[in-house]
């Protein structure tokens, strides 16, 4: 029995359980990008999917709408895979497990991925109803928009005829987004020659840090568990003697990372000092983030765990040049909020998140995600972040750059779309700027005079096993956008 089967709106939830069915994490979306070539081929909709996967599906206007001017549904179809230590769901093989508690649908022991399979369910929803009255829709559904917004980069959007947009890539109901800061991906690469030493194999594991959005969070100024576990080596620099074999946290350069692991070679002799350090740091850390990362654990083991063991099997530690380069890095890079607007009160204008931190045979990596709403600032960080990389013996590369959207002073569309909320909900909607990537600025960018909003239903603690979807919210929103269709006659 499917799980949504009695929640309304019926199609929405339909198709939202229909695609969470469907793995569909970032750089896997071949097959729902193909469930959605179906669906417009079962019902006689012209579509166009490209080589990456970006799926654009037409509908005429509805009687009296014909000549109406068109108006594009946007979406992505990816997600963020993250899951609990023991969920053992295979993200390139499995469906989410969901399930309802209360007004929440989640997934258990995973990511959702409302963000934003919620946008593709309510457009494929539309798509599906020829009770409705809505101008011709230009249905937009792009990939990979969580590691870079790679799909609507590569998108050629020569053939969209509109120039107005429904972006429902957002997640605090009421709140509508009408600007965002832009960004790109930073890989800093430092070399891992390695040596034999004779020491003890010991492990540290920072876990239960809180995590999130690193665009929209951040500014809650959280703990990073990359940046705490390179704050912990270098205490243990100071007094203790070993080297590094191997430091890893994080899977996604724009989550705030939850856990990270270091496995060393301590000299023989010194584990008492090892643990005594481990839990002075433990006291003093936990102590900063006891507001914000309550649940935060930093544990050192004597014994490595099967798990730990396997990873380094054959591996042999860091020269003390490549370790302490790596320790330096995570100590001494810049991360989090860098700097706050001063023309929107409380808006982040610039930031950067240390997500992936990877050792391989030779190397080991640090991924940043950096943002800002200014152009200069978001260079002066990737300048920062060469110059310590290349002065540590490491190189740099850049990926995924994204313009940051601009605030249109004179936008029809968020005039309208404010008009119909405070007449359908009695409520004064909050038009607003936010540290986070939206697809709308590259869609402005290679559509000009393009007028867009980015809105959507409730959904808590994305991009986390936590995430949850309100369907009250969603119900609204859905009913909602259906009325702004109605008006854009």
């Amino acid at each position: 029995m499917r799980v949504l089967d009695n929640l309304v709106p019926e199609k929405v939830f339909y198709y939202f359980e229909e695609l969470c069915n469907i793995p569909h994490g970032s750089t896997n979306t071949k097959a729902i990008s193909d469930y959605c070539v179906n669906f417009a081929k079962e019902r006689g909709l012209a579509y166009h999917q490209d080589p990456e996967n970006n799926i654009i599906i037409l509908k005429n206007g509805s009687k009296g709408y014909e000549d109406s001017k068109p108006v594009i549904i946007q979406g992505h179809l990816d997600m963020v895979c993250e899951k609990e230590a023991d969920c053992t769901i295979d993200f390139e093989k499995d469906g989410l497990s969901l399930a309802i508690d209360g007004d929440y649908i989640y997934a258990e022991g995973t990511t959702l991925g409302g963000d934003d399979g919620i946008a593709v369910a309510m457009a494929l929803a539309i798509l599906d109803d020829d009770t409705l009255e809505h101008p011709p829709i230009e249905a937009v559904f792009t990939v990979d928009e969580e590691i870079g917004m790679l799909g609507a980069v590569a998108m050629d959007c020569s053939s969209l005829k509109s120039r107005l947009m429904l972006n429902l890539d957002s997640e605090n109901e009421g709140h509508f987004l009408v600007g965002c800061a832009g960004g790109m991906r930073v890989d800093c690469e430092f070399p891992a020659e390695r040596r034999r030493w004779n020491g003890k194999l010991v492990s540290i594991h920072v876990s239960g840090v809180t995590g999130g959005h690193s665009g929209v969070e951040i500014q809650k100024q959280g703990a990073n568990a990359n940046v705490v576990l390179g704050r912990v080596l270098y205490e243990l620099k100071k007094k203790a003697d070993f080297t590094v074999v191997s430091v890893d946290g994080g899977l996604k350069d724009n989550a705030i990372t939850r856990s990270a692991r270091a496995i060393l070679m301590f000299a023989p002799g010194q584990e008492d000092l090892f643990m005594d350090i481990l839990k002075e740091q433990q006291g003093i850390i936990e102590k900063e983030y006891h507001k914000t990362d309550a649940g935060m654990s930093i544990e050192g083991f004597l014994e490595l765990s099967k798990e730990d063991a396997e990873s380094v099997d054959g591996v042999l530690p860091m020269t003390d040049v490549c370790g302490n380069a790596v320790i330096t890095a995570l100590r001494t890079f810049p991360w989090g909020v860098q700097k706050m607007s001063k023309d929107m009160e409380g808006l982040v204008q610039t930031s950067l998140n240390p997500g992936i931190l990877e050792t391989k045979a030779d190397t080991v990596s640090l991924v940043f995600s950096v943002r800002s709403s200014v152009a200069s600032e978001k260079e002066e960080l990737y300048d920062r972040l060469v110059c310590l990389t290349e002065s540590l013996g490491g190189k740099v590369s850049r990926s995924g750059d994204y313009p940051a959207w601009e605030y249109v002073e004179d936008s029809k569309l968020r005039i309208l779309m404010g008009d119909t909320y405070r007449e359908m909900y009695k409520k004064e909607p909050v038009m607003e700027v936010i540290h986070a990537g939206v697809e709308c600025g590259l869609f402005s960018e290679k559509m000009p005079g393009l007028d867009c909003v980015s809105y959507g239903p409730d959904i808590f603690d994305i991009h986390t096993p936590q995430e949850r979807l309100s369907i009250s919210s969603t119900k609204r929103i859905y009913e909602y956008t259906v009325e702004v269709l109605k008006r854009l006659k």
